[in-house]
């Protein structure tokens, strides 16, 4: 999954543009050092508007920064070993990666509108809306069913998997595969966009 721009970088507007900002690939220990630089940068207090007026907050205790990073950066390479395994399966192209999980969010809401219309909490017009809107939102969030499907199965990965490659990575491996080969399936013949 490709990390966010950091903010507060000492990069001038002129300097030559970095991985992050550039598209292309970024290496998981820049990566990892732009995630602790940005939760550093936000550990010094934050101003706020109470109805006493403008104050500053205290800063985090150094300790919770650290433990925050440290989760961060232990994600950064769950993120990374996953996407490693997805390009050895095919999933991924080389030198491609996750660029949203928010396909496993959108599948799931899909999944609760129908579950919804089978319990009649919602007519079949609600249940036909709330899918035609997870499917904008995925057409926004990803360029094909491909990606959707990368960015699916690393959300539902990082979700219940813990880097296992068990059964929640194998079952989403085996159905990617079909979808992507099937002369029947959808994704080869309805256009994602």
């Amino acid at each position: 999954m490709k990390p966010p721009v950091p903010s507060g970088s000492s990069h001038s507007a002129s300097a030559a543009p970095s991985p992050a900002t550039s598209g292309g690939h970024v290496d998981a220990s820049y990566w990892r050092q732009a995630a602790a630089n940005v939760l550093r940068g936000r550990n010094t207090g934050e101003t706020v508007i109470t109805p006493d007026g403008v104050t500053r907050t205290d800063p985090r205790p150094a300790a919770e920064t650290d433990a925050r990073i440290e989760g961060v950066q232990r994600l950064i390479g769950r993120i990374t070993r996953y996407e490693a395994r997805m390009r050895a399966d095919g999933i991924l192209d080389e030198n491609r990666y996750v660029t949203s999980v928010e396909a496993w969010d959108l599948g799931r809401a899909s999944k609760m509108a129908r579950w919804g219309l089978g319990a009649r909490l919602c007519t079949p017009h609600e249940a036909e809306d709330a899918v035609r809107q997870a499917g904008q939102n995925a057409a926004r969030s990803h360029r094909s069913w491909q990606d959707f499907s990368a960015g699916y199965i690393l959300g539902r990965c990082l979700h219940f998997d813990d880097e296992e490659f068990g059964d929640w990575y194998e079952e989403m491996l085996s159905a990617h595969r079909i979808l992507m080969s099937d002369p029947g399936s959808p994704w080869l013949n309805i256009p994602f966009r």
